[in-house]
């Protein structure tokens, strides 16, 4: 009898490094004896993970946003119709291959322009794989995740293509299923796992015998909308007193290449430590005393797995998702929120040298957060392991 349990997940990846940090957290928790993990990926960063045993990668030809629903292959200069058809040849046929027991879509339904589709309706007629689709605490605003899913029968593709719909966040901080009109026949397969944990790193702080200067990570994430937001930080910095902290500066990949040179050149003159890419951004969070984010969901799922203090200063294009979360975890007391029309250097310094010294409520609060993702997808993944 075969004891092996196969699980393959897909991750569209067309921008950001959102989508494949959560697949990668997702991978490590599940991996356990007799467990293969295969994961698929447009992500043209992937390679820069570090992949344990049990766990791999197939990467399909990366493909970014050009305009609307428009898209264009990342690297290879080919018609967009044929690198699509390329994308979904892949897919199916590592599907086919690796015959899964679980398969797990990050977030997108249907796949980038319907390339899963042909693959979830396959294993709907072979009726020997668990189909779940993994949906973040927080999508969009109501009205604009209604309108898109109307338009684009995804309401009707979670009813007919999934066994089951992960969420990974808490239903009493935000309901979906009130929120984007979910009909029971769907909302009857949701299952809210709770937050992600991520691997900690133990704080590692080395004073040499002398007073620490607190330290200040501040990350946007992916980095492609984040220029606005470092660079206030450092007019801060350079139009203020000297400050009484040191600073470590993350742009993330996707930052416009001019850009991040012109934060580069102005970070090394303020002695902020800069990097445009940390692979393990866990090491940085956990020596931090506060983090600066926008608010994405794997960057908060590391602020909080660490225990940290955080200002968010979330976007409000191309959609609220970011904004939406920071309200919420600042009802919760777990963060506090800088709304982005209000980001100014003199209100963002303020709001930091305020957090560094008052932050008691936010650190109880989040020190007394518990994360049951994990607990709630070993379960789940038990389960079908016993009727398999």
């Amino acid at each position: 009898m075969d004891t092996t349990y196969n699980i393959l997940m897909y991750s569209h990846d067309t921008y950001g490094l959102g989508h494949i940090r959560r697949t990668m957290a997702i991978a490590s928790q599940l991996k356990a004896k007799g467990v293969n993990i295969l994961i698929m990926t447009g992500s043209p960063l992937v390679g820069r993970f570090e992949f344990p045993e049990q766990i791999d990668f197939v990467r399909i030809p990366g493909m970014i946003k050009h305009s609307n629903e428009v898209y264009v292959p990342h690297s290879i200069k080919i018609d967009p119709i044929h690198a699509m058809t390329i994308r979904q040849s892949i897919i199916d046929a590592t599907a086919r291959s690796f015959q899964p027991d679980l398969f797990i879509v990050d977030k997108a339904p249907r796949g980038l322009k319907r390339e899963i589709l042909p693959t979830l309706e396959w294993m709907k007629a072979q009726g020997k794989t668990k189909t779940i689709l993994g949906l973040r605490d927080i999508m969009d605003d109501s009205q604009s995740t209604i309108n898109d899913w109307q338009q684009k029968g995804i309401y009707d593709v979670l009813d007919n293509l999934y066994s089951e719909i992960w969420v990974y966040g808490h239903q009493e901080f935000y309901d979906p299923i009130k929120e984007y009109a979910i009909p029971e026949s769907v909302s009857k397969k949701m299952i809210f796992t709770g937050y992600i944990p991520r691997r900690k790193h133990s704080k590692n702080k080395n004073c040499k015998n002398k007073k620490c200067k607190k330290t200040v990570v501040i990350t946007a994430g992916g980095g492609g909308d984040g220029y606005p937001l470092m660079d206030a930080f450092l007019n801060a910095l350079e139009n203020g007193d000297e400050q009484d902290f040191n600073a470590v500066m993350v742009t993330g990949p996707f930052m416009p290449k001019d850009q991040r040179l012109n934060l580069s050149k102005r970070a090394k003159k303020q002695s902020v430590t800069f990097y445009h890419f940390y692979r393990r951004m866990e090491k940085l969070i956990s020596n931090a005393d506060l983090v600066v984010s926008m608010g994405g969901y794997n960057t908060i799922c590391e602020i909080l797995s660490h225990k940290q203090v955080s200002l968010i200063v979330p976007r409000e294009t191309p959609r609220l998702e970011q904004t939406i979360r920071a309200e919420v975890l600042k009802e919760q007391k777990l963060a506090d929120f800088l709304p982005w029309h209000d980001l100014n250097s003199g209100l963002l310094l303020d709001k930091i040298n305020h957090l560094l010294n008052n932050s008691n409520e936010i650190r109880q609060s989040v020190n007394a957060f518990n994360f049951t993702g994990l607990d709630v997808m070993h379960e789940r993944v038990n389960l079908f392991k016993e009727i398999k």
